[in-house]
């Protein structure tokens, strides 16, 4: 089955041409390589160009050895493109596998027929650094697994408390999607995170103490969604008797996850205040399916599970997300009144796009509905305030203009969020 991510297509189609390196970002194994080898290159042939004009190298192939070689791989590229006036697109593959490929892509840069594309598994080539190198020039695609409405094509004869069951089970990686069975999905799935995430992960960092690296992911991987930083990590190593491992050097071990697109760090902003606090931070996953593979799938916590899901689809419709602190004043059973800290779960930004979201199982009970609703009241500006809800319901708008929305429609319709 071929799993169509015209998300990504689209956007893909849409910088053609338009001067920049095509970067394209994301996990290992959620579709970079088909997505540009196999639905942007038939896009190109159906839209008429010449198959010889079409320049395909996937450096992570040991065929293509000699071309990691930086300099091997652009006289490789410039013999075919220098002596035509047509149009040639280039795709690389892995394009970390070479050395100062930074400096080979600024070449081609400087080729007026060319157009290059090129995929990357580790953010590290994304650097401050990097992008000095490409002084702007560099067009950034993130690239996820597959969405839940992407999902569900690979599964069309289910119902959709069925399919959510699988997707917040076994996520959204395409290869684990297009597996038969549960104890397939399960097996590849534990396979994936040991041999190619944290193998990858260690080898990469020249990690010494491969422990406490996976100490660390089980506590991450327990703890979606919940406020933590280094320090208090520390304290969880004290606490369970390893206390080989500082505040710096899980800080460290949090950014590799991060290089690898393993886990995204979300940072909380002050709503009323217009500022970002610098700690503690939320850590999400980037396939739920590899968490729950992680912890061999024992912490089914339903609230966490689907918040993570919430922000995977945020992210993957390309919007910017942060945690929202609304302080508040609330009154005492002595009559003072006390500043306290609300959080929303998400706000959701988009150029001039904004929305504050929060996940919720249920709003059954009237002390939940206010707990969900008090800081979407208090934000002090008119920005879109939702709730989305496990329970398929119809959408509603209360007196307060909060829009409550279920789960299945928020992720089956990616504009609801506008009703």
């Amino acid at each position: 089955m071929i799993i169509s991510r015209d998300l990504y297509l689209n956007r893909l189609i849409a910088h053609r041409h338009n001067g920049l390196i095509k970067i394209i970002t994301g996990i290992r194994r959620c579709g970079k390589s088909f997505l540009l080898f196999n639905l942007f290159k038939n896009f190109l042939l159906d839209d008429g160009v010449n198959p010889a004009h079409i320049i395909e190298i996937a450096l992570d192939d040991r065929r293509n050895k000699a071309l990691r070689d930086p300099d091997n791989c652009l006289k490789f590229v410039l013999d075919k493109v220098t002596n035509s006036k047509e149009q040639f697109y280039l795709l690389i593959d892995e394009v970390q596998y070479m050395p100062e490929f930074e400096d080979v892509l600024n070449s081609f840069l400087h080729v007026a027929n060319l157009d290059t594309y090129v995929t990357g598994s580790n953010s590290k080539f994304l650097s401050s650094d990097i992008i000095t190198e490409f002084r702007g020039r560099g067009d950034e695609l993130r690239v996820h697994p597959l969405t839940f409405k992407e999902f569900t094509k690979t599964v069309p004869d289910l119902k959709f408390d069925d399919a959510f069951n699988y997707y917040q089970t076994y996520g959204g990686l395409p290869y684990t999607a297009l597996l038969s069975n549960e104890e397939e999905k399960g097996s590849y799935l534990k396979r994936l995170f040991d041999e190619v995430y944290l193998k990858d992960i260690i080898e990469r960092n020249k990690i010494r103490n491969n422990l406490q690296v996976e100490i660390l992911l089980n506590v991450i991987a327990s703890s979606i969604g919940s406020l933590t930083n280094p320090q208090r990590l520390e304290n969880t190593f004290k606490s369970s008797g390893d206390k080989q491992i500082s505040a710096v050097t899980i800080n460290q071990y949090l950014n590799y996850f991060i290089d690898a697109f393993l886990i995204e760090k979300v940072e909380r902003f002050d709503v009323k205040g217009k500022k970002y606090i610098s700690t503690p931070q939320k850590y999400y996953f980037s396939d739920i399916g590899l968490r729950n593979a992680r912890l061999n799938f024992r912490q089914q916590e339903t609230t966490h599970i689907m918040e993570n899901i919430i922000y995977n689809e945020l992210r993957a419709r390309n919007y910017s997300v942060d945690v929202g602190v609304v302080e508040i004043n609330e009154r005492q059973e002595s009559g003072h009144y006390v500043r306290k800290q609300t959080e929303i779960d998400f706000i959701a930004g988009k150029g001039s796009q904004k929305y504050y979201i929060q996940s919720a199982l249920s709003l059954d009970l009237e002390t939940k509905l206010q707990q969900e609703i008090r800081p979407l009241t208090n934000t002090g500006d008119s920005f879109k305030k939702i709730v989305v809800v496990k329970d398929n319901i119809l959408p509603s708008r209360d007196e307060n203009g909060i829009l409550t929305l279920g789960l299945k429609q928020f992720l089956t319709e990616p504009n609801c969020i506008n009703l």
